[in-house]
């Protein structure tokens, strides 16, 4: 099973052969679904436009998308949307959902975890992101926005996400109860992780990080670290917790 944009999974026989989308169908259920969207200080209109093709335009904050019909079922037909009123909903709720970051949401409620810096999942970086329930999405700074302000404020809002630590042997796991990402936000101050390491019984000498965002995060001495990168199947990066603090902004 895949994640998908939309929120979902499909498997693998219907992301092989997608059944296709229907942009009547898309409008309909669009139609019905957009009215009852209710967040503060959201916007979604449904533009129809006769001989010209209709649009979702989503206006929130400083942040304007609008968004061909024909493009989205295109785009929902890709990932594998089942083409029923109820999967074509879900999905166009999910999209909702994942719309872009606004700066004001970053400043007020943003949070900066490490995720990757690069598709080849090679290198990472510091991020905000905001959650919306069980997501934590990107923020994308606008050309107007204070990044160093927002940036700050992410990463002291950091301390206060609620993780839980596990200790097993001379291993600790950091996670997040529903958010994966969210436990990388634990690493934004390490000399504080370092403490509540120490208190947990651990030794502290030669910690490092072995990070796979999106996922736990495991702290071990640097040889244990190893091993653990070795054996997951996933990319993953190992550090030495003193170079945390020396990660870019993404």
């Amino acid at each position: 099973m895949t994640d998908l944009r939309f929120g979902g999974s499909a498997g693998l026989l219907q992301r092989l052969r997608p059944t296709r989308i229907d942009v009547a169908d898309l409008l309909d259920v669009a139609d019905r679904l957009l009215p009852t969207v209710s967040v503060p200080g959201l916007r979604v209109d449904l533009v129809q436009r006769p001989g010209a093709g209709s649009l979702i335009v989503v206006q929130e904050d400083e942040r304007t998308v609008r968004v061909a019909l024909a493009d989205l079922a295109d785009d929902m037909t890709h990932d594998g949307v089942t083409p029923t009123p109820t999967g074509i909903a879900a999905a166009l709720a999910a999209w909702i959902v994942r719309r872009p970051v606004t700066d004001v949401q970053a400043a007020r409620t943003g949070v900066a975890v490490l995720d990757w810096a690069d598709r080849r999942q090679v290198a990472i970086g510091r991020r905000v992101v905001v959650r919306r329930g069980e997501v934590a999405l990107p923020w994308t700074p606008s050309p107007t926005a204070d990044v160093p302000a927002i940036r700050a404020a992410a990463a002291d809002r950091a301390a206060d996400v609620p993780l839980d630590l596990r200790v097993e042997g001379p291993v600790a796991l950091w996670s997040h109860e529903s958010v994966p990402v969210l436990a990388t936000s634990v690493l934004m101050a390490p000399e504080r992780m370092l403490g509540r390491l120490a208190a947990a019984g651990l030794e502290t000498a030669g910690m490092h990080v072995v990070v796979t965002p999106h996922r736990p995060v495991a702290c071990a001495g640097a040889g244990i670290a190893a091993r653990l990168a070795g054996e997951t199947p996933e990319a993953s990066v190992t550090l030495p917790w003193s170079r945390l603090a020396e990660l870019p902004w993404l």
